[in-house]
């Protein structure tokens, strides 16, 4: 550090503090999501988080906005594409399945994302995969089953699942496929890009949680609510995605998405701390696959950022 550096420009300019920041708060997001559901029901928790997230983001990313409008508008079908996808479906599927299994599962099944990704992009783009690879996902698929059926493959044949689990499952599969397709987004500062897909996402969720109103189902108006409110806006929205894009800027996306991998053990760890949730053995099990088959897949994808 210099002597006219503070703290926070070192900070700043050291790239894993700023990603193991990152990750907590994303981790957080999960167990904030899982401690409010019977407060904020999950597509109102989904449209004011972006729609204050935006609100902090706009300032900063307004001179990038205006410079980079022309390029979105003609790359408006694909930035309405990721934003529905990475900011409009993806948050209300998780704040939905965390309403009826733990947070917990929900970390460890989303730590089976770089498999994914392999499945997506060979079915999507047509991405070339080695036989390692497919080893790889189908280990990690095993260990996502394991925690999923909770160590008792009746519960798959007999598909007793639990619709959290599901519905999580599905929204990593969309995160996923959001991460392959983010190749084709335009070029424009990330700035721009962020704050025209929280635009789409807060379109997308709008009817949705209009809907929720319609039945009946309203934010409870205590402290907990404007906490976890405040919480999923600032943190794992506004702060954690800046953060994430200056790793980026630092060390280069693949570097960043292989650390970001340490978010579902960090969210286990959470999960267990202070939701006071067990740890089973088919938890570790399972998450002991998963990581196995990363390790064999051998590919580092784009982080999930919840």
């Amino acid at each position: 550090m210099t002597r006219n550096e503070g703290p926070l420009a070192a900070i700043w300019s050291r790239a894993y503090p700023l990603l193991t920041v990152t990750a907590l708060f994303w981790a957080g997001n999960s167990i904030v999501g899982r401690a409010a559901r019977d407060l904020v029901p999950p597509a109102a928790l989904s449209f004011w988080r972006w729609t204050f997230a935006l609100l902090l983001l706009l300032p900063l990313a307004w001179p990038h906005l205006k410079r980079d409008w022309p390029v979105l508008r003609a790359n408006w079908p694909i930035v309405a594409l990721l934003g529905a996808l990475a900011i409009g479906s993806f948050n209300i599927l998780l704040y939905t399945g965390l309403q009826s299994t733990t947070a917990l599962n929900s970390m460890l099944i989303q730590s089976a994302l770089p498999a994914l990704v392999l499945v997506v992009g060979a079915l999507v783009m047509g991405d070339r995969t080695s036989a390692r690879q497919i080893a790889g996902v189908l280990i990690s698929l095993a260990g996502v089953l394991a925690i999923i059926a909770r160590g008792d493959p009746a519960m798959l044949w007999g598909l007793r699942l639990n619709i959290g689990d599901a519905i999580i499952g599905g929204a990593v599969l969309l995160w996923a496929l959001y991460s392959v397709l983010l190749r084709r987004r335009p070029v424009v500062h990330p700035l721009s890009f962020l704050a025209a897909s929280m635009v789409v996402g807060i379109a997308v969720i709008a009817p949705v949680y209009a809907h929720e109103l319609w039945s009946g189902r309203l934010i409870v108006p205590v402290a907990g609510s404007a906490l976890a409110i405040a919480y999923v806006s600032i943190f794992p929205s506004f702060l954690a995605y800046l953060f994430f894009n200056r790793g980026v800027e630092l060390i280069g996306s693949a570097a960043t998405g292989q650390y970001m991998n340490v978010m579902p053990l960090m969210g286990a760890g959470l999960a267990m701390l202070f939701l006071g949730e067990a740890l089973h053995m088919f938890h570790v099990a399972g998450l002991a696959l998963i990581v196995a088959g990363i390790l064999v897949a051998g590919r580092a994808p784009p982080a999930a950022q919840a």
